[in-house]
């Protein structure tokens, strides 16, 4: 039905509208703490008490949040303030405007663009290595559902491979191109991608992967192997897993793992013939995360970040 000026408004139809938990999902759910997929951790719309007349200020806190979400996942609405006596026929648009502002958020906020870099940790390992470098870092947020809220939001966690400094042989050069073909790996809501990066040969990487399916135990992100020859057998990889289930975890851990099972020997001052000392070394590898996080320049309360990162391992053989 349309709503007119003088008509009665049902406070249940306008409640729904505010708290609904299912299709179609009310403000309260997609854009207060919500579950899953849905919430992005604002500030709840109160619901009106049974009996009560359904004020210009009551539909103008719905609209000024429906703005402010539609701002921020830049999706086009129509819902607009009213004032006292104004008519109201919105019920239709403002049923389509909660569809479409819900949809964008369990989608992970795709269309968002107030979003900015900080740094969120890096690691480097301590020596050169011969077989195994194993990184792992981890971000931590205040709660889950700030972890969530990040996500929906459109926040996605950076993944920058690299190497440190040089050795003296072709394993400096097989690490090199390996991190450089990884690029910098964005681990989004539903899905990962990647800017830059190409070349060697792109053994896996799984799109489709985001934080909403992960678990407790490590899942495979991206790996590269080595197209040098010689050296087919050398790869980096990137993990992803969380402290528990999407639904209450706080914490997601980025493991970085290189693997060298090439063997080279190694030759004495006397035999070198222009060939390195210790050809078997790798170079040190680098792990550096960055979190791209939903600010408040576009209709969000406040910025949605991380709370604290840390090294979990670091390790070289």
């Amino acid at each position: 039905m349309a709503y007119s000026a003088g008509d009665a408004i049902l406070d249940d139809e306008y409640n729904a509208f505010i708290g609904s938990t299912s299709d179609p999902f009310g403000y309260n759910h997609f854009a207060g703490t919500g579950a899953l997929n849905f919430g992005l951790n604002q500030s709840a719309i109160s619901a009106v008490s049974a009996g009560d007349a359904i004020a210009a200020s009551s539909w103008n806190a719905l609209f000024t949040g429906l703005d402010n979400i539609a701002n921020h996942t830049n999706v086009s609405i129509t819902a607009s303030s009213v004032s006292a006596g104004d008519a109201i026929a919105i019920r239709s648009a403002l049923v389509s405007d909660l569809a479409s502002l819900a949809a964008a958020v369990a989608g992970g906020s795709t269309g968002a663009t107030a979003l900015t870099d900080r740094a969120a940790g890096a690691s480097t390992n301590g020596a050169t290595w011969n077989a195994n470098s194993t990184i792992e870092r981890s971000i931590t947020f205040a709660n889950n559902a700030t972890m969530r809220a990040f996500f929906n939001a459109g926040g996605s966690i950076k993944i920058d491979p690299s190497t440190s400094g040089s050795v003296d042989g072709s394993k400096d050069t097989v690490f090199e191109e390996l991190t450089a073909a990884a690029g910098v790996i964005s681990f989004k809501a539903h899905a990962t991608s990647k800017a830059g990066g190409g070349g060697e040969t792109q053994t896996s990487f799984a799109t489709g992967n985001g934080f909403y399916d992960m678990g407790t135990s490590y899942t495979s992100i991206n790996k590269i192997t080595s197209d040098n020859s010689g050296y087919t057998s050398d790869t980096l990889e990137i993990f992803a897993k969380l402290n528990a289930a999407p639904a209450s975890a706080t914490v997601i851990t980025i493991k970085q793992v290189g693997l060298d099972p090439a063997g080279d020997g190694t030759f004495t001052s006397g035999n070198l013939s222009s060939v390195p000392v210790n050809p078997n070394e790798c170079p040190a590898l680098v792990l550096t995360l960055v979190a791209n996080e939903p600010t408040d320049a576009q209709g969000l309360a406040a910025a949605i970040q991380f709370a604290s990162n840390a090294e979990v391992s670091n390790s070289e053989s």
